[in-house]
C-alpha cells in the first residue's frame, strides 16, 4: 500500500480548493466580508472571455441576477465560503464584478423626539 492510498479522500478535499482558487489567499476582511454585496458587471457580460474557470463562471451566473451577499452566494454553490470569497475577489479585480458594502444601521432615534412624538399621538387620539 503505498502513502496516497492511506490519505485518498481527507487529500482530495484539501487539494481541490487549492486546485479552485489556484493558490491564491484569503482577501482582506475589509474588502470582501460576508456581507459584502456583489453583482455582475454590465460591460463584463459583453466581454466575458472563455478562460474563467467552471467555478468562476458559475459565480458570474450566479450574480447577474442582481445584488447578492457574499454568503448568499456561497449557500447557492455549496462551495467552501473561503473559496468563494477567494474567485469573487479574483473576478471583482478583473472587472467583471461590482462590489458595494451593506447598507448602514440607521442612527437611533432620539428618545426626547420620540416621547414628543408619543405624547402627541395620546393627545389627538386619546
Amino acid at each position: 500500500m503505498n502513502g496516497f492510498d492511506e490519505l485518498g479522500a481527507e487529500a482530495a478535499e484539501l487539494v481541490r480548493p487549492y486546485v479552485i482558487t489556484k493558490g491564491r489567499g484569503l482577501p482582506d476582511e475589509a474588502q470582501l466580508s460576508l456581507v459584502t454585496l456583489v453583482t455582475a458587471a454590465e460591460e463584463g457580460q459583453q466581454r466575458r472571455p472563455t478562460r474563467l474557470s467552471p467555478e468562476e463562471q458559475s459565480l458570474l451566473d450566479l450574480c447577474t441576477a442582481g445584488y447578492l451577499s457574499v454568503a448568499e452566494v456561497a449557500g447557492h454553490t455549496r462551495l467552501p465560503i473561503g473559496v468563494v470569497r477567494i474567485l469573487l475577489s479574483a473576478l471583482d479585480e478583473g472587472g467583471y464584478l461590482i462590489t458595494r458594502p451593506p447598507v448602514q444601521r440607521a442612527a437611533l432615534a432620539d428618545r426626547d423626539i420620540l416621547e414628543e412624538v408619543l405624547n402627541g399621538l395620546r393627545a389627538k387620539f386619546g
